[in-house]
């Protein structure tokens, strides 16, 4: 927030700027302004303040009248799968394992570049469509969808996934590294892509590969992510394989330390969350995913009063059948509150800074996830016209508890405008619709 200077002044350049209602800041006090306005030059984010303000502060190339709107910035999507929309509701109400092995991994090894790319251009519009401007991904081939969401406008971290047995990609797990660090060379003048280390879990990745792949992030200085704790049946698998629960692999392995990003922690002790806390890592909440694999639910509220970063993800599309950030950012809540048996816990304040400013340290990239001068000009906006959001009292509980994200009605990142009014402006959604029609029936041809 700023103050203007005197109005003799000579007015300010800016590429854009933009009027709305209210815009929620998600700066450090987490200010709510009024009748508000932000201006936006290249790219960034270069003052939020009053409309009448800045109306006559600015010069600006552009305007957009967000009128009768709130704007959020936008959100960050800490732990998905993206090609895996290929797979929303090809099985479903299936436990973990028996889904993975059986249903996925099967059809999985059989993906091709093209299908990748198909599934990818999915995924990019759900995304843009709810209001998410960047996400942590966890794939194969990622080259695919990290030039997928470059070319519509979103901000990508990049992570191929790897096992210590064979996988689509690779024969075994030290085959990858070569891989990752073409993926870091080839994006590295790519503003909107970046890259992770991405070891599947403690349970499919030896000990020894952990340490070898963690040792490749500090090399690169990129992100280090697995699932961790994801479920019970995981934590027996790896205490009849290795006598460890698997943060104590992890921990014994000299991984968890600030860099490490830790998706979903369901299945933890609260020593366990001590130990996370002291460790200073980051961990991704997936409510939709874990709820509907019965995986269990996360003691969010412990984490944060430990002091853990925690972000929000909604996992892959097979598991959630979602990539709508606004339904996990209210199950998030609600199941929290459960979980905590405590209807204080897991606020909505707490889901929308998990969803943003939490998720975009999981990200490393920690200047998203809030509109505020020097920041990215990555921003969402609620039609407040819908009548499930009518009254307006508090735009954060409004954003998540009665938001379905189908009130979104314009997303923009870097600030560049990808939709607005039903539009989008960086992908052929009509062209998408014939290509995934073509997809599907690929799919069913090799599912067993």
């Amino acid at each position: 927030m700023s103050s203007m200077n005197d109005s003799t002044s000579a007015p300010k350049q800016c590429d854009l700027l933009v009027r709305a209602d209210a815009v929620v800041t998600q700066n450090d006090a987490r200010e709510v302004v009024q009748d508000a306005a932000v201006a936006i030059r290249d790219g960034l984010v270069a003052e939020v303040g009053g409309y009448a303000d800045l109306v006559a502060g600015y010069e600006p190339s552009a305007q957009l009248d967000m009128s009768g709107k709130v704007l959020l910035p936008g959100l960050v999507n800490a732990h998905t799968h993206l090609p895996m929309t290929l797979f929303r509701g090809i099985a479903d109400d299936l436990p973990l394992m028996e889904w993975l092995e059986n249903h996925i991994w099967p059809v999985e090894v059989q993906l091709t570049d093209p299908m990748l790319e198909i599934g990818a251009k999915i995924g990019c519009a759900e995304l843009i469509r709810t209001g998410c401007t960047a996400f942590l991904n966890g794939y194969f081939h990622e080259h695919v969808t990290g030039n997928t969401a470059s070319d519509a406008g979103l901000r990508a971290v990049l992570g191929e996934g790897f096992f210590s047995f064979p996988s689509p990609s690779f024969p075994s797990a030290d085959h990858c590294w070569e891989t990752i660090r073409r993926l870091e060379s080839e994006f590295s003048e790519n503003p909107l892509v970046r890259t992770a280390v991405t070891p599947h879990a403690a349970f499919t990745v030896s000990p020894a590969e952990l340490t070898e792949s963690y040792a490749l992030a500090c090399d690169l200085d990129i992100p280090w992510q697995i699932h961790i704790a994801e479920s019970p049946a995981e934590t027996a698998t790896c205490l009849e394989k290795y006598g460890k629960r698997p943060l104590q692999i992890l921990a014994d392995e000299g991984v968890l330390t600030p860099r490490t990003v830790l998706h979903h922690c369901v299945d933890i002790t609260d020593e366990e969350i001590e130990r996370l806390a002291d460790s200073g890592v980051c961990a991704v909440h997936c409510p939709g995913s874990n709820l509907k694999l019965c995986s269990g639910l996360s003691p969010v509220q412990r984490l944060i009063d430990a002091g853990v970063t925690v972000g929000l993800g909604t996992d892959g599309a097979s598991s959630n059948n979602q990539l709508n950030m606004f339904r996990d950012m209210a199950l998030a809540a609600l199941v929290g509150k459960i979980r905590s048996g405590d209807a204080s816990a897991v606020s909505a304040q707490t889901v929308l800074d998990m969803a943003t400013r939490g998720s975009a340290r999981c990200l490393g990239w920690p200047e998203l996830g809030r509109i505020q001068p020097g920041c990215p000009a990555d921003m969402v906006a609620l039609e407040l016209a819908s009548p499930n959001l009518m009254p307006l009292y508090n735009p954060v509980s409004h954003a998540v508890y009665a938001s379905t994200g189908m009130e979104v009605c314009m997303t923009m990142a870097a600030g560049q405008i990808l939709y607005l009014y039903g539009e989008f402006r960086t992908m052929d959604i009509h062209g998408l619709r014939e290509e995934t029609r073509s997809a599907s029936q690929w799919i069913s041809e090799r599912k067993k």
